[in-house]
C-alpha cells in the first residue's frame, strides 16, 4: 500500500522531499525565469476539471435554465452496468433526443432514440413522471462506432466505422431500422474524422460539391445549421495560431472564404521556421509520419537539441497545432520540436490503431525509436541531444510507464487474464528497472536524465504508479548503493493537489511548461537564443 494513498501523511512527506530535489536541479538554469516570462507573455490555453474519485453508475438528466438542479428530470440510468457512459443530443429539428452509450475507449457505442414529440407537454410535463424517457434501441450492440451528422425527419444520417476502418457516411430510416445504405463509402486513403452537414456534399447521393481552399493543418471546429449557407471553420497549424474562416457556400462553384477572426501572436514571425513531414521505417518496414519544426537557418550537421513527441494510443490522432511553448522552445533555445504520428494512433484509421494495441504494441516502441533514429542518421540531433517527451498514454510510450484503469483495458489488455499479464509484463517500467552497467560493465552506460511529471490527485493515470517508479529508480540505481555510477538526475515535477492536467489557472501551465524545458535545457546544454 506504499504511497498509493495520496493524501497519507508518508506519501506528503515523500512528494514534498521530491519536490525540493527537483527544485534544487532546475534553479541551476538560468533560462527557467526566461522561459516563465516569455511563455506568459505570449500566452497559453487552460483546461477544466479535478475529480479524483471513479465515475460509475452515470445517470442522463434534464435541466431547465433559471431553475435549481434539484429540479433537474432524471431520464436515464443502467444500474445493469455501472460502467457505462453516456451522451446525449438533440437533433437539429427538436424532434429527436439521441443517447450514445460507451462502456471503454474503443471507439463503439450504442445508440438509442427517443421522439419527442410522444410527449404531448414536453419535458415540463415529463417532469413529475416516474419514469425514464422511453428510448427505442437502434444499435444496442458494441460492434461499431455511431455519430448522427444529421436528420431529414425519420431518415438520419451517421458516421461509422462499421466494417470500415477509415469511417464512412451511412443513412437510415427509422421507419426500416435494418436496412442501412452508404452516401459516401470508405477511402482507401483518407481518414473521415468529423462530418457536418453544410452542403460541402450532397446528403442525397454523397457527391462533392465543393473543395474548400485551406492550408495544409487542422480543422478545429466547424459550426454551421443546415438551413444556413454560412460555416464557420476553425483552423490552425504549427506555424499558424487560431484562425476562424467565415465561408459561404451558397451555390457558387467556388465558396466564398474569409477570415473572421485571427489571433495574433506577438513577436512570432512565421518566417522565422521552417516545417517539414518525413516518412520513416520502422523495424517491420512500415512507414511512419513524423512532422518537424525548426529554424529555417538551421544546419543539419548534428548540434541540435531535439524534443520528440509522441502518444500512439487510443486511436487520437496527433495533428498540427499552434503551441507557444514549442515556438518558444524552438526559437530561443534553438530546439527541433517533432511530433511522431506512430501506431497506436488514429491517423490513418482503426488498423492504424489496432496495429499498436494489446498484443502488439510493441510497433508503439519500435515506430518511436525509429523516428529517433531517422533524426540522429540525417543530421537534426545527435544521441545526447535527443530528448523524448509524452503526456499520459504518451508516459507509457516513452518511460515506459503503465498506469490501467477498467476502462483502459480495451487498449492494453488485463493484467487479470493471463496472455494478456505477459504482454503487459515485458514493458511495464515499474517492473522492469535494471542497473544497465551491470549487464555492460565495459561501457559507461545509465539511465538518461528523466522527470516524470505527476499529479498527486489524478483519477485517470493514478499517481501511485509514478510515485511508486520513482521511488523504485531512485532506490535501485541510487540510494541502494554505497558508489552509484548513476550521475544524471531521476527526478519528478509533482503538482499537488491537480488532476489529469485539467482544472489549472494559466500560470500553472506556464510553470510547468517553463520547469519541463528548464529541465530539457540543462541536461542538452542548450543556451538561450535573443
Amino acid at each position: 500500500m506504499w504511497l498509493e494513498n495520496p493524501d497519507a501523511e508518508e506519501v506528503k512527506e515523500f512528494v514534498q522531499k521530491q519536490v525540493v530535489l527537483t527544485d534544487s536541479v532546475l534553479k541551476t538554469c538560468d533560462c527557467r525565469a526566461k522561459l516563465g516570462e516569455t511563455i506568459k507573455k505570449d500566452g497559453e490555453v487552460v483546461d477544466a476539471g479535478t475529480e479524483t474519485t471513479v465515475n460509475l453508475y452515470q445517470e442522463l438528466y434534464y435541466h431547465f435554465l433559471g431553475t435549481d438542479q434539484s429540479e433537474d428530470i432524471l431520464c436515464w440510468r443502467d444500474l445493469k452496468n455501472s460502467k457505462y457512459m453516456f451522451d446525449s443530443s438533440v437533433t437539429g429539428d427538436g424532434k429527436y433526443v439521441l443517447l450514445s452509450i460507451n462502456e471503454g475507449c474503443d471507439p463503439v457505442n450504442k445508440m438509442y432514440y427517443f421522439d419527442l414529440s410522444e410527449l404531448p407537454n414536453g419535458l415540463e410535463g415529463f417532469q413529475n413522471e416516474n419514469a425514464f424517457l422511453p428510448f427505442v434501441e437502434l444499435i444496442d450492440n458494441f460492434d461499431a462506432m455511431y455519430q448522427a451528422i444529421a436528420n431529414d425527419d425519420t431518415v438520419f444520417t451517421f458516421l461509422t466505422n462499421k466494417n470500415a476502418p477509415k469511417y464512412k457516411l451511412v443513412r437510415v430510416d427509422l421507419k426500416e431500422p435494418n436496412t442501412w445504405t452508404d452516401v459516401i463509402q470508405e477511402s482507401e486513403k483518407d481518414v473521415l474524422k468529423e462530418a457536418y452537414a453544410v452542403n460541402v456534399r450532397d446528403l442525397e447521393t454523397g457527391s462533392l460539391q465543393h473543395q474548400l481552399p485551406i492550408d495544409i493543418g487542422t480543422v478545429s471546429e466547424i459550426s454551421s445549421r443546415r438551413k444556413d449557407s454560412v460555416v464557420y471553420i476553425g483552423f490552425t497549424s504549427f506555424l499558424t495560431p487560431s484562425i476562424i474562416y467565415q465561408c459561404n457556400i451558397g451555390r457558387t462553384q467556388i465558396p466564398d472564404m474569409k477570415i473572421f477572426r485571427e489571433i495574433v501572436v506577438p513577436g512570432f514571425d512565421r518566417s522565422e521556421f521552417h516545417v517539414n513531414q518525413v516518412f520513416a521505417p520502422s523495424k517491420d518496414g512500415t512507414k511512419i509520419p513524423m512532422f518537424i519544426v525548426a529554424r529555417k537557418d538551421i544546419i543539419l550537421d548534428g548540434s541540435h537539441p531535439c524534443l520528440l513527441y509522441g502518444y500512439g494510443g487510443y486511436n487520437i490522432s496527433l495533428t498540427p497545432s499552434f503551441s507557444v511553448s514549442h515556438i518558444v522552445l524552438a526559437r530561443y533555445l534553438g530546439f527541433v520540436f517533432c511530433i511522431a504520428n506512430i501506431r497506436g494512433g488514429g491517423e490513418y484509421g482503426e488498423e492504424w490503431h489496432k496495429a499498436a494495441s494489446l498484443s502488439n504494441k510493441q510497433n508503439c516502441f519500435d515506430d518511436f525509436i525509429s523516428l529517433a533514429e531517422y533524426l540522429v542518421s540525417t543530421g537534426y540531433t545527435q544521441p545526447k541531444k535527443l530528448c523524448i517527451e509524452g503526456g499520459s498514454n504518451g508516459g507509457l510510450l516513452v518511460v515506459p510507464q503503465i498506469h490501467i484503469g477498467h476502462a483502459w483495458t480495451s487498449e492494453f489488455g488485463s493484467p487479470d487474464k493471463e496472455e494478456e499479464f505477459h504482454w503487459l509484463i515485458k514493458y511495464s517500467p515499474l517492473h522492469n528497472v535494471w542497473r544497465p552497467w551491470e549487464q555492460h560493465p565495459d561501457k559507461s552506460i545509465q539511465y538518461p536524465p528523466t522527470m516524470l511529471l505527476i499529479a498527486d490527485h489524478d483519477d485517470r493515470v493514478v499517481p501511485l504508479h509514478s510515485l511508486k517508479l520513482l521511488a523504485t529508480m531512485q532506490y535501485v540505481l541510487v540510494t541502494s548503493l554505497d558508489k552509484s555510477p548513476q550521475t544524471n538526475p531521476i527526478i519528478a515535477r509533482i503538482e499537488c493537489k491537480a488532476g489529469h492536467g485539467a482544472g489549472r489557472p494559466t500560470q500553472k501551465i506556464i510553470d510547468e511548461a517553463a520547469d519541463t524545458y528548464t529541465f530539457m535545457a540543462k541536461m542538452l546544454e542548450a543556451h538561450w537564443i535573443e
